[in-house]
Parts: C-alpha cells; sequence; structure tokens
C-alpha cells in the first residue's frame, strides 16, 4: 500500500510543496501611505451597520474613509523582490461606535485591487471586495508631477468597481498635524464571517463572530493635516452609499507601519 504526503500551505491550495497558497503563513508585515478623510454620516445609516453587541457613539455618525498605498510581506520577504505579490491599494470605511463603554470602530465595506489582500482580509473580518483605487504619490521631488509634502499640496483617492466609480476625496495639506486622526483611532472589530453551503440550511453561517484585529510593531512618520472632500456613489451591488457624508471633517496623509500575526474572538453573533 502506498503513502501520499500530506498537502500543505496555510491557505488554499494546499500543494505538496507547500508554495501554492494564496495567502502565506502570518505574521504578515505592512507599511503604506494613507490619505484619511474624517466624516460624519446620517447616524441612523451608521447605526444599521454596527454589529452585534456595538453600540452607537456618543458623536452620531462618526466615520472616516481612508485610501490607502500598501506594501507588505511575510517574513520571509520575497514578496518585496516580486512586487506584484506586495503592492496593493485599498478603500474603506470604518463606523464609530462602544463596546462595553469603549469606544471601538468597525469596518462595514472595504475594496482592495489584489486577490491575496482579499483573502487575508476575510480571515481577518474584513468584508473586502475587488476594486480598482488609486492614490497620490510623492517621491520627494520639486517638480510639477510631485505635490510634495508642504502647504497646498493636494492628494487625491479614487475608487471603481465593476466599471462604476464609487468614491472619491481629496486632502489638502495645510500644516504637520499635532495630534493625528481620531475618527479611526479606537481598535477596529469586525465581523468574520462565512457562509454555509448546505441543502436546506443556508441561512445558518459556518462561522459568525465578531473579533477584535490584534496589532504590533505599529509605527508612524510625519502626519500632515488639512481640508478635505469626499463623496461617495451607489451601484446596483453596493450600499456604502447610505454612509455618504453630511459634514465633512479634517484630512490627513498618514505613514503607518504594522505587523499583524493574531486576532481574537469577541464573541459568537
Amino acid at each position: 500500500m502506498s503513502t501520499r504526503p500530506e498537502l500543505l500551505g496555510y491557505t488554499a491550495p494546499l500543494s505538496p510543496e507547500g508554495r501554492a497558497g494564496l495567502v502565506p503563513r502570518p505574521p504578515w508585515h505592512y507599511v503604506g501611505e494613507m490619505l484619511v478623510i474624517e466624516y460624519w454620516a446620517d447616524p441612523e445609516a451608521v447605526a444599521a451597520v454596527l454589529p452585534g453587541p456595538i453600540e452607537p457613539h456618543p458623536d452620531p455618525g462618526r466615520c472616516a474613509a481612508m485610501f490607502v498605498d500598501w506594501q507588505s510581506c511575510s517574513d520571509e520577504g520575497g514578496e518585496l523582490l516580486d512586487p506584484s505579490r506586495s503592492q496593493y491599494k485599498e478603500f474603506f470605511i470604518v463606523c464609530n461606535g462602544l463596546l462595553d463603554g469603549e469606544e471601538v470602530t468597525t469596518c462595514p465595506y472595504i475594496w482592495v485591487d489584489r486577490d491575496f489582500a482579499l483573502a487575508r482580509g476575510w480571515l481577518q473580518g474584513f468584508p473586502k471586495k475587488l476594486g480598482s483605487i488609486w492614490v497620490t504619490r510623492t517621491f520627494g521631488l520639486d517638480c510639477a508631477a510631485d505635490p510634495g509634502l508642504r502647504e497646498g499640496a493636494t492628494f487625491g483617492g479614487t475608487l471603481s468597481a465593476y466599471d462604476r466609480r464609487l468614491a472619491e476625496g481629496t486632502v489638502r495639506l495645510e500644516r504637520i498635524s499635532g495630534d493625528g486622526p481620531t475618527h479611526n483611532d479606537p481598535p477596529i472589530h469586525n465581523v468574520r464571517y462565512f457562509a454555509r453551503l448546505s441543502a436546506g440550511d443556508h441561512d445558518r453561517p459556518a462561522v459568525n463572530e465578531l473579533v477584535r484585529t490584534v496589532s504590533r510593531e505599529r509605527s508612524v512618520g510625519e502626519i500632515w493635516e488639512g481640508s478635505a472632500t469626499l463623496e461617495l456613489f451607489g451601484g446596483p451591488t453596493d450600499e456604502h452609499d447610505r454612509l455618504a457624508p453630511v459634514r465633512v471633517g479634517k484630512g490627513f496623509r498618514v505613514p503607518f507601519a504594522y505587523t499583524v500575526d493574531d486576532l481574537v474572538t469577541v464573541t459568537e453573533l
């Protein structure tokens, strides 16, 4: 009787050598440049997307929208020499709430432009969908194509999916920020949800839990702040425009790095 070797990998597809999996084993290291736009949506619309035990924030309707240009890698770092496996862009919205009296955020909607980042997000409870995201970059050079980090420089971000524009925003730099953004600062709590494929039992998910993201080795570069704009547009398979801004606050440009290799289950839903 022959014996076959065990198939290996952290995520599917498992394979004899374990190299074919879409997502490598944690830890995952991230670095990126974020455009953070603080705003307020209709309080009832925000309350409608707060999961499980999370209650509305005392500052009703508080949200943040983020356009991010990321680079990431596993411990081996091979992705950095094969940039198509390390670079991606993302747009997402977080809403503020309270959990047991403590400030938290939750992410009801998020888009990303690479499959490995989508699958990695699902593992963490981020409800990622595929989209096309673009963010203005700076290279520190004095030329017309580079806005630079200076007063008056304006950065933009856009999101499209299924050939439709879904979001666009701008941040006009006015000063170096003393405190940085606050709407996205509280710890993020998301819903890990995986449907069940079982005849007669489709409405009972296989996994439905509120989780808290755990990160370490966090670092932040020089933050700039200024005025901002944000527009959200609807689509036939999207509802994020229910969280469209009724008031826009400050915008920020934030260089940010962190590492993820853990997740805490708060409660079953």
